[in-house]
């Protein structure tokens, strides 16, 4: 019997510096609509909050309207970055108290917040850093996101077809992995999905380790990257110097065409990283992938990796930061059959993320 059963991840809520300004970048490059807003206009004057979905992703931007406030302290520490992983839960108080009783701090009792759509549970406990996760019963609710929160227009008209539907995982940078691994296993009953060590995730210069934990249904995947001693500066080290600690990393997220959603964010304005011809040249790579849903060709242009495993093979692309601070990034995933995470293009993406650093001269 699983003791902490979820949903799926409810939202990614992220603290920024200009949460008007955030909703509309995230509605333009990535194709969201925002659908609830909360803030001085509807009787809460210390924060703005724009609600965003695509598909089943839902990301909350939370930005202080006035000086003072605790999410402006974590936003003059951190920069702009995500601050809740909230996941969704058919028992939010049996959770919570699952969850401390194995170990877990808690930040937030259960509580209900209600109004004419119905009620929600929520609670909250700390993982790494000043991270937090929400766990949130909404089973009994109908409105827009969450009590207290009014339905809002888009922001600008939202395009035909969504860029994505889906978070596929969201990835965690700390200082003890195994700690929180073992954090994960204990509080939450998620299991290892993957793990990566030694030369797995190495180049000239730097390297890092890491571990999937996920929950049984695999709707919940958090991979937590560490480093490893190398001759320079990992992107992990270069995270934790410019987020001031641990936190997530990027987010993963789930489109159904990846050629289609690169064309439309690179249009946009999203700057993706680039991967060097060589890599699609390689004939190791080209017998080890076989036959993809796209000619290669048309993965080149783009710069999209592919990795094939037994179960299949998969697709992916990673941005550049999104903000001025070398921390958060995201992946687009298109996966055909694979519950990998690329593995085959480690060397690959981490000597595209070390020439960046190298441009920041960070590496």
């Amino acid at each position: 019997m699983d003791e902490f059963p979820v949903k799926g991840m409810d939202a990614v809520v992220f603290a920024v510096g200009n949460a008007k300004q955030a909703a509309h970048y995230y509605s333009t490059a990535f194709g969201m609509r925002r659908v609830a807003y909360r803030g001085p206009e509807t009787g809460y004057p210390d924060e703005a909050v724009h609600v965003l979905e695509s598909g089943s992703a839902r990301f909350v931007f939370r930005g202080p309207v006035r000086a003072g406030t605790g999410i402006g302290r974590h936003i003059a520490e951190h920069g702009d970055g995500v601050v809740d992983l909230a996941i969704e839960v058919p028992d939010a108080e049996a959770a919570y108290r699952h969850a401390i009783a194995k170990g877990a701090r808690g930040l937030e009792e259960p509580h209900v917040l209600s109004d004419e759509h119905g009620k929600v549970t929520v609670a909250a406990i700390a993982t790494y850093g000043e991270t937090r996760h929400s766990l949130v019963d909404r089973s009994n609710y109908h409105g827009p996101y969450l009590p207290g929160f009014e339905a809002a227009e888009p922001v600008v008209t939202p395009p035909e077809k969504r860029c994505f539907q889906a978070i596929d995982h969201c990835v965690g940078n700390v200082e003890r992995m195994d700690e929180w691994a073992d954090f994960y296993h204990r509080v939450m009953g998620f299991t290892d999905m993957a793990e990566f060590v030694g030369d797995d995730i190495a180049t000239e210069y730097s390297a890092l380790m890491s571990k999937v934990v996920a929950d049984g249904s695999r709707k919940v995947k958090f991979p937590l990257n560490e480093p490893a001693e190398s001759r320079r500066k990992s992107q992990i080290e270069e995270y934790l110097e410019f987020y001031g600690g641990p936190g997530v990393q990027h987010i993963a997220l789930a489109t159904n065409d990846i050629l289609a959603s690169v064309d439309r964010m690179a249009a946009a304005g999203l700057e993706f990283l680039e991967t060097p011809d060589s890599y699609y040249e390689d004939p190791e790579l080209r017998a080890r992938i076989g036959s993809v849903r796209v000619p290669v060709e048309e993965l080149q242009k783009r710069k999209i990796l592919v990795d094939r495993d037994e179960d299949g093979y998969l697709l992916q692309i990673f941005t550049k930061p999104v903000q001025d601070r070398p921390t958060v990034f995201f992946e687009l995933i298109e996966r055909h059959g694979s519950l990998g995470f690329g593995k085959g293009n480690f060397k690959a993406l981490f000597e595209a993320i070390e020439r960046e650093q190298a441009r920041r001269g960070n590496l």
